[in-house]
């Protein structure tokens, strides 16, 4: 369930009621897509979300082409080493 504006619904419940019914709110979660803000003392401490349905590719994981040489040591001296 998305609300207008493209984002999760949201749902706010304290913390007693998160204790009580867990298991029940992930479901709920899961199927609905909605996000549960749990609050102590009317304070926001946590959120249960649904999770992303595509997972954001890795940095670096796709293919490498090594060109040239990457064991032997190369002719020039680094500047650390003047």
């Amino acid at each position: 369930m998305r609300s207008p504006s493209g984002t999760h619904a949201t749902k706010t419940i304290p913390a007693s009621r998160f204790k009580a019914t867990c298991l029940e709110l992930m479901d709920r979660v899961q199927r609905e897509r909605v996000t549960v803000t749990i609050t102590k003392r009317g304070k926001p401490v946590a959120r249960l979300v649904p999770p992303d349905d595509e997972l954001a590719p890795l940095f670096g994981s796709g293919p490498v082409t090594i060109l040239g040489d990457i064991i032997e040591p190369i002719d020039e001296q680094w500047e650390s080493q003047r």
